[in-house]
């Protein structure tokens, strides 16, 4: 069990044009780089956003 060979991909690559079509795989990998981008958004969205939720409190100790 080595390394697949070259008639191995191309038989797999047969396979799957057969599957899912010429038109499909580019339109998945649209889709794969929208939802990459939209979430790499959303991080940079919540690192900038200052959290509103959270409060700080300071407790001053009394000293008697």
């Amino acid at each position: 069990m080595g390394s697949f060979s070259m008639w191995h991909w191309l038989i797999v690559l047969a396979i799957v044009l057969l599957l899912f079509g010429r038109g499909k795989i580019p339109d998945l990998m649209g889709d794969v780089a929208k939802g990459i981008k939209s979430f790499k958004k959303g991080m940079a969205d919540d690192d900038d956003a200052p959290e509103k939720s959270s409060k700080t409190v300071d407790h001053k100790a009394d000293d008697k």
